[in-house]
């Protein structure tokens, strides 16, 4: 049941973290290049450049979700007192 709960929490932290890193990945970028970040899809680039833009991306991607998902998780347990996951990484 707590799953259930948890999910559009989850899902709003999830689409905001999204909306703040690519605000903030623009800004990381415009102090790198005068022109907008290389995509994939774009024909005349420098494969340097797309790599760069790639591995920024996705990291500042990744690391906002996650803290957003933790956050999201320390909320939601401090109003309801239930973690909405594991306690701790299982060892190996």
């Amino acid at each position: 049941m707590a799953k259930v709960v948890f999910l559009p929490l989850r899902l709003g932290a999830g689409i905001a973290a999204g909306i703040v890193g690519k605000s903030l990945f623009r800004a990381l970028w415009g102090l790198i290049d005068e022109e907008e970040a290389p995509k994939a899809e774009h024909r005349r680039i420098r494969l340097s450049m797309l790599a760069l833009a790639l591995v920024i991306e996705g990291a500042l991607f990744r690391a906002l979700r996650g803290l957003a998902d933790h956050g999201s998780r320390r909320v939601f347990a401090r109003v309801t007192g239930s973690w909405p996951g594991e306690e701790q990484p299982e060892a190996e």
